[in-house]
Order: C-alpha cells, then structure tokens, then sequence
C-alpha cells in the first residue's frame, strides 16, 4: 500500500506518505531543464485551484533523463519557487528506474505498468491516486496538467 512508503523531501527531512491518507495524490517525475519543464506552470494552477478540495502534488526530481536536473535539492527548489512560485512539496532528488530506483516508483509502476514494461521513460511522467490510495492512472511525460484536470475533477467530487 502506498502509505507504508516514506521518502526524503527536499530539505532531508523524512515524509511518511501515510500524511497523505484521504488526499488525492499526483505524483511526479521531474526536471528542471527538460523541454517538459513548463508544465510546472500547470501543476501549480492545478494545486492552487484544487488543494482546498484535497489534492496533492508531490514532486520528485530525477536526473536520469539527459542530465535535465542537474543541481542541489536546494537549488532545484529554488528554481521551481522563483520560476514557477510552486509552492506544493518538492523531494529530494531520486531515480525512478534501475538499481537505485526510489522504492515508491517501483511501486507505482508495478501498478500501473505503462508501455514500456514498467520502465518510465522521460521526465514529467506522473501517476494520479485516489483517496483510498489507490494508483487510479498513469500519464505520459507529453500529457499536459491542463488534460488531467478533468480525471482530478471527478475524483475529487
């Protein structure tokens, strides 16, 4: 279950995922230098119209596409606030595939697989889950927060 998870955000603090129980959670690969990096703008207008109502957007950036998020925790945070005035939670820096894979993403993509055998394959790849915590879909890096809003809609009434 999702909630047994516990991961380290961006300041190195230790962030038990059962915090999120009863949220509708939108979970996130990231960069900072990526071509899909704009979609930032999205996820902020997402949270900001939707927190209130429950939803969370949980960020992880990954340095293993291209070399797109190449600086500190603190500096990736830095960017996204200044850039984008995010203000839902950053984590620390992970891998989503290979040995080192953050344990969540081998547990969402056990879930909900995609087309490459579970594999993510680029930045901004994200995974919506219910209430119940649940892993309901998973996205591909080019579908936009914009075409989200609706499945968030529905899930959040």
């Amino acid at each position: 279950m999702i909630y047994n998870f516990k991961v380290k955000d961006s300041k190195g603090g230790i962030v038990s995922l059962s915090d999120y129980r009863g949220k509708l959670m939108l979970i996130v690969n990231t960069a900072t230098g990526c071509g899909f990096t704009p979609q930032y703008k999205g996820l902020q207008k997402l949270y900001s119209g939707y927190r209130d109502k429950g939803l969370e957007i949980l960020d992880f950036p990954c340095n293993q596409f291209g070399n797109q998020a190449p600086g500190s925790d603190q500096e990736i945070t830095d960017f996204c606030v200044g850039r984008f005035a995010v203000d839902f939670k950053i984590f620390s820096k992970i891998d989503v595939n290979g040995s080192s894979e953050e344990p969540l993403f081998r547990y969402l993509k056990r879930e909900k697989p995609g087309l490459m055998g579970g594999a993510i394959k680029w930045n901004f790849t994200k995974f919506l889950v219910d209430r119940d915590g649940r892993v309901i879909k998973r996205y591909a890096p080019m579908v936009t927060p914009e075409k989200i809003e609706s499945d968030i809609v529905s899930l959040l009434s």
